[in-house]
């Protein structure tokens, strides 16, 4: 598998008190059904934001420009990269992907709590580069169901799509780097945990000591 990666972290409460944004990275192998997952938890859960990824490829049947991704040219994208705006940035089955770190930066400043969909590589790298970091694996339940959910969708070219089966496996050995796992097995039950594991992480102690401090206050 041909992938290159170059890569601010920040604490949960903002200067002078209050919610600081999660950072949430999910990966799995193409065709693993992150997309499908991640749609259902942004329509179910309030508060959190989609990072539209950079690319060079063409865009498929049915995706919109500045929704799925911001589809661009080589050109701009080497700009963007050489001037240091990417967060991190890959080679992926022969196409550059990247992820644009002023509105990453800015949304969790804000308070959003944010989704970044990237591949395994670029997890690695933002894990590298980001104090605070949750990261969630998607796991097909299986190569043959993976297989036939890439064949199904019919976007990519044969040979693009033995590369992407090709590349499967060593993606999915690199789960043991991420926080949680879930299996994508039935659509309903998956959605369900990937949205419990972001309502679990913003109840964490260290997240919500500002709130802790705040009722604390009350007491005489």
């Amino acid at each position: 598998m041909s992938e290159e990666r170059a890569g601010s972290g920040s604490p949960t409460e903002k200067p002078g008190g209050g919610y600081h944004g999660i950072l949430f990275v999910i990966s799995s192998p193409s065709g693993g059904g992150k997309g499908t997952l991640i749609r259902r938890l942004l329509e179910a859960v309030p508060g959190v934001s989609y990072s539209v990824s950079w690319t060079t490829r063409g865009s498929r049947p049915g995706e919109i420009d500045g929704v799925n991704y911001h589809f661009v040219s080589t050109d701009e994208f080497e700009r963007m990269r050489a001037s240091g705006g990417f967060l991190e940035w890959a080679v992926v089955h022969g196409h550059l992907y990247g992820t644009a770190r002023s509105v990453v930066e800015q949304d969790l400043s804000e308070g959003h709590d944010i989704i970044l969909e990237i591949d395994v590589q670029g997890a690695a790298s933002v894990r590298a580069t980001m104090s605070s970091v949750v990261s969630v694996f998607i796991l097909p339940p299986s190569f043959e169901v993976l297989r036939a959910r890439l064949t199904a969708r019919m976007t990519e070219r044969p040979e693009e799509l033995e590369l992407r089966l090709r590349n499967a496996r060593g993606e999915v050995e690199q789960y043991r780097h991420f926080d949680y796992l879930v299996l994508n097995d039935e659509v309903g039950r998956a959605a369900a945990q990937l949205a419990s594991i972001v309502s679990a992480e913003r109840a964490r102690r260290e997240r919500q000591e500002w709130v802790a401090r705040r009722v604390l206050a009350t007491f005489t």
